[in-house]
């Protein structure tokens, strides 16, 4: 195992021994760390497991997971390049909306993942996850639009996106989604460009 690997393995340790979410915990079947490349440049965080995700123990596997890996693709991006996660990690009853207090709680195991792999790009699937690292913003307003931003000692680009499991049940959203998705892949090359030019 490699030392990125170690120390997600111990973030999840840690998820459990401090016993985060335990009314959420004792429902779940399986607490889902992420899935994915833990060498990429991108990483892309939802808000919580579902049904499916909870089942697996693998985030992005129902039918709002079989339209983000499409629309990946599309992009010319293979989902096994890109690292997949969520804010909260147990699934929430009922798939009710994560609350305040759920996001809290797992916000620190969150910005530990991101320190261990490190992206370049932080693409927000919905608003629970856009909130924290755009505070103030309409999701709206902003989506398909990257942003930099200062996270702890690290520059970021947040590419906010509507989430994929309200783009399946709404025409109007899939579309702009798909859209927006399409621009990741230009967004990645501005900032390869970038790269080289330091």
């Amino acid at each position: 195992m490699n030392k990125k690997q170690a120390l997600l393995e111990q973030i999840k340790a840690d998820i459990i021994k401090n016993n985060i979410c335990p009314d959420l915990a004792r429902e779940a079947k399986n607490l889902v760390m992420g899935d994915g490349n833990i060498d990429t440049d991108i990483i892309l965080i939802g808000e919580a497991p579902g049904k499916n995700e909870d089942e697996q123990g693998l985030p992005f596997v129902g039918a709002a997971g079989k339209f983000l890996s499409q629309m990946l693709a599309d992009a010319d991006i293979a989902r096994s390049d890109v690292y997949i996660t969520n804010i909260v990690k147990y699934r929430p009853p009922n798939n009710r909306d994560p609350l305040p207090e759920e996001k809290s709680a797992f916000w620190p195991y969150l910005v530990r993942q991101l320190d261990v792999i490190q992206p370049k790009i932080v693409v927000t699937l919905g608003r629970h996850s856009m909130e924290y690292f755009l505070p103030e913003q309409k999701i709206s307003m902003v989506h398909g639009q990257p942003k930099r931003i200062t996270f702890g000692d690290t520059k970021l680009v947040v590419v906010p996106l509507y989430h994929p499991a309200a783009a399946l049940y709404n025409g109007g959203m899939r579309t702009t989604l798909i859209e927006d998705f399409m621009k990741l892949p230009k967004i990645i090359d501005i900032l390869n460009h970038e790269k080289e030019n330091e």
